[in-house]
């Protein structure tokens, strides 16, 4: 886990006396969460142990609420209205490719993705994106 999330953890921990959810959802969207998801579409994790430590940020930050600790993780994230750091990362990477298909982000779809002209049947649409095929992990995981 990256020591400066850990201390800034802390600091909310010591200061912050009553910990209303309300408060602690702020402090948390503000503070922490940046550190956690700063370029998650460049750096995104593929291996399910850098997923883990990433959520286990979340999963500690979430028991410091008050009244949250006998619930599980699911039912923490359900009341205080979270997702889990896996689902906002594939968001954030479906809105990226938005942004490359329609021609907003200054990445080339056509640097990443070829549209698939090949797709059989009668149903579908013609957005359809297969991945350039690739030789290296950091290119293969991008997305």
């Amino acid at each position: 886990m990256n020591m400066r999330i850990v201390k800034l953890m802390g600091m909310i921990r010591r200061t912050i006396t009553y910990k209303e959810p309300r408060i602690m959802l702020i402090l948390y969207k503000t503070l922490v969460r940046p550190h956690v998801e700063y370029c998650s579409c460049t750096w995104n994790p593929s291996y399910k142990k850098d997923k883990e430590l990433l959520e286990k940020i979340q999963h500690r930050y979430i028991k410091m609420v008050i009244n949250m600790r006998e619930k599980t993780y699911e039912e923490r994230l359900k009341s205080l209205g979270l997702w889990t750091l896996e689902e906002r990362q594939n968001r954030q990477d479906i809105i990226e490719v938005y942004k490359m298909y329609r021609g907003y982000s200054s990445v080339a779809l056509q640097e990443l993705f070829e549209i698939d002209t090949n797709s059989k049947g009668t149903r579908g649409h013609s957005c359809k994106l297969k991945k350039v095929r690739c030789t290296r992990d950091i290119a293969r995981y991008f997305f």
